[in-house]
Order: structure tokens, then sequence, then C-alpha cells
């Protein structure tokens, strides 16, 4: 891996992709989100990842959004666009659209359902860094993928130059630990649990792709620039504040929690597809009082 990552760092966003109740993608409310991301610090913008409902999104709107938030960005922080799929020339696809249009990275995650082999990772993902040089960070979360990317098979891919990073989110903090022990020193660790990021921070990670993000954008930017600081105690303090709010984020599958949340603040419409559905009512009651505590409501 030779390739400048230093902008990966901080709090990069995991964007819900806003819509409509008819569930029409919501391009004002995109275009609305993406600059109160960059009015609040966030540190970088995720478009089309799980938490953007990839996997409901058809080719052309996955290829729009990205689009959209890179051409509203335009280059004041990175965009790391969600291009992974489980069919590795829809992966590469997907990948090319987003260099075309001008995103920083991709975000590429382990191909879901098929439930690849460790050989058959390292060959999907060299397959997609062969085809296109859009530096990539993989993306492991076996929970939604029924595929855990091991950190040996990891260590392999950090050889490949445009192979850059890892968001780790497989539920064990100590994993990070694990693969910063067997990559260079300027392959960059992701969390992708936003209740693990402080430990993860600990064994090496430089910041989280966060959920927690789309709804307190300001607090996580905070929390991500302590991190960057190298202030532990700032960092520790605020995480304490956001630990509920982390919790509570996924009372329900992600993203219905957050949706629910962007809507009772005025940011979205209560738009979301199915098989997902709106947030119970039970569960609408403990996120406004959650939100509520720290004055998001």
């Amino acid at each position: 891996m030779s390739q400048a990552t230093d902008d990966l760092k901080g709090s990069l966003v995991a964007l819900v992709t806003p819509m409509q109740a008819s569930g029409a993608v919501d391009w004002a409310a995109l275009d609305g989100l993406v600059d109160w991301h960059l009015q609040s610090g966030t540190h970088g913008i995720v478009p089309v990842g799980t938490t953007g409902e990839s996997a409901t999104l058809n080719h052309a709107e996955h290829k729009q959004v990205i689009q959209a938030v890179v051409r509203r960005v335009n280059g004041r922080v990175p965009v790391i666009a969600g291009t992974g799929a489980n069919a590795t020339a829809e992966a590469i696809d997907f990948t090319k659209a987003a260099e075309g249009d001008g995103a920083d990275y991709c975000l590429s995650v382990t191909p879901y359902y098929n439930k690849p082999t460790q050989e058959g990772l390292h060959r999907h993902y060299c397959a997609i860094a062969e085809a296109v040089q859009l530096p990539m960070v993989l993306y492991n979360v076996p929970p939604r993928t029924a595929c855990d990317m091991q950190a040996e098979t990891v260590a392999r891919l950090a050889e490949v130059d445009s192979i850059v990073g890892i968001k780790e989110a497989c539920g064990d903090a100590s994993r990070v630990a694990q693969i910063r022990a067997l990559v260079p020193d300027d392959f960059v660790l992701l969390s992708g649990e936003d209740a693990q990021t402080l430990t993860m921070a600990g064994y090496g990670a430089s910041g989280a792709i966060s959920v927690t993000a789309n709804v307190l954008p300001s607090h996580m930017a905070e929390f991500g620039q302590a991190l960057v600081d190298g202030d532990d105690a700032r960092a520790a303090a605020i995480d304490a504040k956001l630990q509920p709010i982390h919790e509570i984020l996924f009372v329900e599958t992600s993203p219905i929690p957050s949706k629910w949340a962007l809507a009772a603040m005025g940011r979205i419409a209560p738009g979301i597809r199915l098989p997902l559905v709106e947030l119970t009512a039970a569960s609408q009651v403990e996120v406004r009082k959650r939100l509520e505590q720290l004055g998001a409501l």
C-alpha cells in the first residue's frame, strides 16, 4: 500500500439516502444533508453504504447518489463511495462509475450471500483493484454478509497498492489489533461500530465510518477530532455521552432508527424502502428520549 491516506480519519458519516414517503430518492434533501455535514465538521462522507440502503437502490440510483454527493461536496472533504456488490463484475462497474464521477475512495463490502472463501475474497478484491485505480477501503461486516474476512486475508490485500484500509465491523474490537499487527503502518483502520470506536482507536484505528454521525454530526466530529488530536481524555468524555445514542440507533435494523430521527428533526421525509419499515412506536419513544437528552430534538 503506497497511496496517501491522511484524510481517512475522524468522523466519516455513513450517510443515509433520504427518500420521500413513496420511496423515491429525495435529491434536495440529500444536498441538504451534505451541506449540514460540511457545516458540522464531518471529516468525510460515505454515500451508498449499508446505512445508505445500497441493497434496495437500483443500479442507476446507486451511481446517481454517489455523483450527487461528489458534486455537492466539491472537494471540501473526502467522499468514500460505497461500491461493493456480491458479484465481482458488478462491484467493478460501480467502482469505475465512482472513479469517473470523482470520488476520492471506494468502500467495498465483502460479497454478501455468496459466502466466499478467504481465497475467493482475495481474488474478488484483486480483480477490482486490477480494473480500477480508485483507492479502496475494504469493508468487513459479517453480521450483515455472512462472510468474515480474516486478519490474514486483510494482510494479503494490504500488499496491493490501491487497497489502502479497512472498515472493520465484525463486532470484536480486538480484530483491529490483530490486523494492525499484520499490515503496514500506513494501512488505515476504521471502526464500523460506533460503540467500539474508542476501543478500536486504542488498537490503532484513525476514526469511524459512523451511523451516529447522521443524527449528531457535530458531536461525532468533535469526538473524531479528539481522536485525531490524540486527546484521549476528551475523546473518552464525549464517547461516554454518546454511548446511549450508539445503542439506541440499533434498537431496530439500521438505518431505521437513524432515518426516523432525521425525519423527527425535520432533516428528511420519513421514507424508507421495503423490506425495511418505519420505526415502531415503542422504539420511537426511546429514540426521542435519548436524543432529547443531548438537545438534538
